[in-house]
């Protein structure tokens, strides 16, 4: 465990980065792009719809499960960056 090998705190802190760093895209995605910002993205067009609603339809979505594979693929690098990884 991370406890262990004394580096717990910095595995934590690492840890709520990505989470922070994810939860703000994906704040940025569904809130801004999807309600605030859609009347100045009504302009850009893809799919037949305009980006602010082809956001807060579709395009959230897409976001949504990037970013489930890409917080896997670097919580995986940080257990074993920190060797909390199972083996």
């Amino acid at each position: 465990m991370a406890t262990q090998n004394g580096n717990g705190d910095a595995y934590w802190a690492a840890n709520l980065r990505l989470v922070a760093f994810c939860l703000v895209i994906w704040f940025a995605v569904s809130f801004l792009m999807g309600i605030l910002l859609r009347p100045m993205l009504m302009g850009i067009h893809v799919g037949g719809l305009d980006l602010g609603m082809w956001m807060a339809q579709q395009g959230s979505i897409y976001v949504f499960v990037i970013l489930i594979f890409f917080y896997a693929v670097r919580m995986n690098a940080l257990d074993r960056k920190f060797d909390v990884h199972e083996d």
